[in-house]
């Protein structure tokens, strides 16, 4: 049972796993070089990260066929750090980063991934699609009709090989055969190795060199914990994202922890931070990879690719790996949602419209997320006092008040404003909660003030039908009903 266990977790298909696993390093190559650009250092710190990274995420995370390595997101946090301090000071950072993450697994802080809704992951997915599209451009656009023909071919391979055969991923075969008819014909079009030089070495064991005093985690705090959040929040959307392209479900608090363990290694072996991938885990998913050995396979073959065999990978032309990310972007959008703009609700759509925008407008994946989440809270507090009312009867000098709905700070005004305090020859009143709840301080402030009102005008007020957590909540930030509070009964 454990052993068939294991087999399903780290190698459903074996042969399968490596083709994966080899398509994603080869991918992983450019990409790497490109983001240690984009945060000012040598490209062996982010090749060297996503060597890390992906191998101890693959045996420590919580999604397997997930890819981590360095990103876009996380080296745009890095510049300032880099500019002013240097890279001692970036290390020391991704270290911190990692020790923060285990420390949000123990906290069990993956379970909030609950809060994040449907539009929101929507918008996600699809800004991220649109991003990985426009990447592309620099290496497409002005290029030459060399360019845009070998781009077009290594389109026309991944799509139609499948229809012959699946045994081997189409991406790997596209990558292949462009790079042999570059070489053989010279086409002396844009390759690899014009991205930057690859480095010839293993990485080492070192302690970041920077003094140890509390003037360095004061300046490394404050990156540490934004690159701990945004690493945390692209790793757990891109794990949900793969648990509903497979079908399968993740641990989010392993995948937190893990992703800890992977920057701290990264961090001493000369690897800038990262996080979850969504480009290079489609592209695993997508090749066949559903175990954690694409993933430790990915950054094994990344490794031995750069240090063995550096000068062949060099030769890749970058149309090839511009068909192979352009074919993530078209598998990764979601086109559905196009077609259920106009059938979905209006406040649905707004949100996954939003989140696309902010994101693909500041390029942070983090901004986007994060203000889907505040939209989509905005929305749903909104929706929750359409269902909020109070409704009133006279009987004889009594007047009886039934509550009905949520009651929290959106609705504690409505609440206090419904109920008539200066109603002539009314000596009782009854306020029947049985059908609300009462949520927060400003709801237990606004019953408070209705009866301290009532109390003052000198009528008699008794709550009934209160729920067990209403009245908990009552018992502990209420004054109303304490013996010393403000014109308490029997004052």
């Amino acid at each position: 049972m454990a052993i068939s266990h294991l087999r399903r977790e780290w190698a459903p298909n074996v042969t399968r796993e490596l083709l994966a696993g080899t398509v994603v390093a080869l991918a992983l190559i450019p990409e790497a070089i490109a983001f240690s650009m984009i945060a000012g250092v040598d490209p062996k710190v982010g090749l060297y990260a996503s060597f890390c990274i992906a191998v101890v995420t693959a045996i420590a995370g919580g999604r397997p066929a997930m890819i981590s390595a360095a990103t876009g997101a996380m080296a745009l946090v890095m510049i300032t750090l880099v500019r002013e301090h240097g890279l001692g000071y970036l290390f020391a950072a991704t270290v911190l980063t990692g020790i923060f993450q285990i420390v949000a697994g123990i906290l069990r802080l993956g379970n909030l991934m609950r809060f994040v809704s449907r539009s929101v992951v929507t918008g996600f997915v699809n800004a991220l699609a649109i991003l990985i599209f426009m990447a592309q451009m620099p290496e497409l656009l002005g290029r030459g009709p060399v360019v845009y023909a070998m781009t077009a071919a290594g389109l026309a391979i991944i799509y139609l090989l499948p229809r012959l055969t699946k045994a081997v991923p189409s991406p790997l075969v596209a990558i292949i055969l462009l790079t042999a008819v570059s070489l053989y014909f010279g086409l002396g079009i844009r390759t690899v190795g014009d991205m930057g030089a690859l480095p010839g070495e293993l990485p080492v064991f070192a302690i970041p060199q920077v003094p140890f005093t509390l003037e360095t985690l004061w300046i490394i705090t404050p990156y540490a914990l934004t690159l701990a959040m945004v690493g945390l929040l692209e790793s757990l959307m891109t794990a949900a994202i793969l648990d509903e392209m497979t079908d399968t479900t993740s641990d989010k608090n392993r995948e937190c922890g893990g992703q800890g363990a992977a920057n701290i290694v990264a961090g001493f072996f000369g690897g800038m931070a990262g996080c979850a991938m969504i480009g290079q885990s489609v592209i695993n998913v997508s090749s066949g990879g559903r175990g954690r050995l694409s993933s430790l396979w990915a950054g094994s073959f990344l490794l031995l690719l750069i240090v063995v065999l550096g000068p062949s990978v060099a030769q890749i032309p970058m149309a090839a790996l511009v068909a192979v990310m352009i074919m993530v972007s078209i598998n990764t959008f979601q086109w559905r949602s196009l077609q259920t703009l106009l059938i979905h609700p209006k406040s649905s759509s707004v949100v996954m419209l939003g989140t696309v925008a902010v994101v693909v407008a500041t390029h942070d994946l983090a901004k986007g997320v994060l203000f889907g989440v505040i939209l989509s809270g905005l929305f749903f507090a909104h929706k929750v006092t359409r269902f909020f009312a109070v409704e009133s009867e006279r009987e004889g000098d009594t007047r009886v008040y039934r509550v009905t709905g949520q009651i929290f700070f959106a609705t504690a005004e409505a609440f206090h404003a419904a109920f008539d305090f200066r109603e002539e020859e009314v000596k009782q009143v009854v306020i029947n909660l049985g059908a609300a709840h009462f949520w927060d301080i400003t709801a237990i402030n606004a019953l408070d003030r209705v009866v301290l009102k009532f109390r003052h005008q000198g009528i008699n007020i008794e709550i009934v039908g209160v729920n067990q957590a209403t009245a908990a909540m009552i018992e502990r930030l209420a004054v109303h009903d304490k013996a010393d509070g403000p014109l308490a009964s029997g004052h």
